[in-house]
């Protein structure tokens, strides 16, 4: 009876969250998923297509340019922002003078709207207004890169850029982490002699490993959500080269109109984050059970 009781209470407090969760994620996910196999335009009568939409984007150059894009963008956060994010979280996490205001200016950054950081960058990464190629010019080099707007340094650009706005966010999850270590084993390993690099090799990174595990997990889905600084450095130009997932299904479902093939590309862009984020969630689990 009391198992009864417990029940129901647990039942009654999680009710309101869940409905909340359903409303606002699971509906919105099902309406998408319905809409994707349909041409609904928001005008016209909508009709069933079933898997047309899904055959469209099979033969839709855009949208595969679109997951080349992304994927460049994730694999520099995965090989350049999160070993970057840990260095500097090592660095500043010893004896630096002003290390305190260091760590700000690094995370300053991250609490900039990306829309305004994408027009700050504007003005530094312009082929014709831009600081660095009126650098370049300055030192006598007479090529122009055209590192926005160009049919193949945008993406880069654009991963540079996203580098640049989340590596203090980065860093400051480290740095808590690498606070958060005990002081004694740190010590233990000094004073039996383990050199600096040492100590980080095989005491500080393998304790850090959940740490690990959490910042590839949120840089991951951070990756699949970028939008602002495509939209404010390039608008997805020239003839979506520079276009993401999330920007690509933004113009097709917001610009052109097409709702139904706009739905089709939210659901693809849903499973594939997901399926990163698990694969990254399982990775993180099998080697926890492999130490």
């Amino acid at each position: 009876m009391n198992w009864l009781t417990t029940r129901r209470h647990f039942a009654l407090m999680v009710a309101p969250a869940l409905l909340i969760y359903s409303v606002y994620m699971i509906y919105p996910i099902l309406y998408s998923l319905y809409y994707s196999f349909t041409n609904f335009d928001g005008v016209s009568a909508t009709a069933f297509t079933g898997f047309g939409n899904y055959r469209q984007m099979a033969h839709d150059d855009a949208f595969w340019t679109s997951l080349r894009n992304t994927g460049i963008i994730l694999g520099i956060a995965l090989f350049l922002l999160i070993p970057l994010g840990f260095l500097l979280a090592v660095l500043l996490s010893g004896r630096v003078r002003g290390s305190g205001v260091l760590r700000a200016l690094v995370f300053a950054p991250a609490i900039v709207a990306p829309i305004l950081v994408g027009l700050i960058w504007i003005f530094i990464l312009d082929p014709k207004i831009g600081l660095v190629n009126a650098f370049l010019l300055a030192i006598g080099v007479p090529a122009h890169p055209q590192w926005i707007g160009g049919p193949t340094l945008s993406p880069y650009s654009i991963g540079f850029v996203y580098l640049w706005q989340q590596i203090g966010f980065v860093l400051t999850i480290f740095y808590a982490g690498l606070r958060m270590l005990p002081r004694d084993v740190l010590e233990a390993g000094s004073l039996d002699g383990a050199s600096r690099w040492q100590q980080l090799r095989y005491i500080q990174i393998p304790m850090l490993r959940e740490t690990f595990g959490i910042v590839t997990a949120l840089v991951v889905t951070s990756v699949f959500k970028v939008f602002e600084l495509v939209y404010a450095l390039t608008g997805g130009g020239p003839v979506h080269l520079s276009e993401v997932m999330v920007s690509y299904m933004y113009h097709i479902t917001f610009t052109t109109q097409q709702y139904g093939y706009g739905m089709a590309l939210a659901v693809v862009v849903f499973v594939v984050g997901a399926i990163a984020t698990a694969a990254t969630f399982l990775g993180n689990r099998s080697r926890e059970k492999q130490s």
